[in-house]
C-alpha cells in the first residue's frame, strides 16, 4: 500500500469557494465532500496559519487510506466502489473498514448496483 500510486487529479478553488470552507471551517460547520476527487482536493488544501484556506488549483496525488487524518472533510457523498480499489480505501479511511463491508454486505443483500450511475450513500 505504501508504494501504491494513484493518479493525479487537477482541482481548481475559487475565491468564493475558499472564503466558504474557510467560513464553515472556523464556525465549526461540517464540510461534506460530494466525491472522492473532491475529498482529495480539499485534503490536499493547507490552511495558512489564521485558518484560512486560499484560492488556489493544481493537482493531487494525495491517496487517501485508512490511516489517513482528515483536517477538512467532514463527511462524503460517493458511490459504490469496486473492490480493492483505492477509491474503496478512501471511503474505509473516512467510514473505517467495518462500517464499510457492512454497508457492503447490506448492498449486496439488496441488489444494489456498484460503480453505477444513481448510486450513493452518504457517510458522515
Amino acid at each position: 500500500m505504501d508504494e501504491h500510486e494513484v493518479d493525479p487529479e487537477l482541482y481548481s478553488v475559487s475565491s468564493s469557494a475558499a472564503e466558504a470552507l474557510t467560513n464553515a471551517l472556523q464556525s465549526g460547520r461540517r464540510i461534506i465532500a460530494v466525491g472522492t476527487t473532491t475529498t482529495r482536493a480539499l485534503e490536499s488544501l493547507m490552511p495558512d496559519p489564521a485558518g484560512r484556506i486560499q484560492p488556489s488549483e493544481g493537482s493531487t496525488s494525495l491517496f487517501i487510506h485508512p490511516g489517513h487524518r482528515f483536517r477538512i472533510v467532514q463527511g462524503l457523498v460517493t458511490n459504490f466502489h469496486l473492490p480493492q480499489s483505492s477509491l474503496l480505501m478512501l471511503v474505509a479511511a473516512f467510514a473505517g473498514r467495518e462500517r464499510v463491508l457492512a454497508a457492503y454486505r447490506a448492498a449486496v443483500e439488496n441488489r444494489y448496483r456498484f460503480y453505477s450511475y444513481g448510486d450513493a450513500m452518504l457517510i458522515v
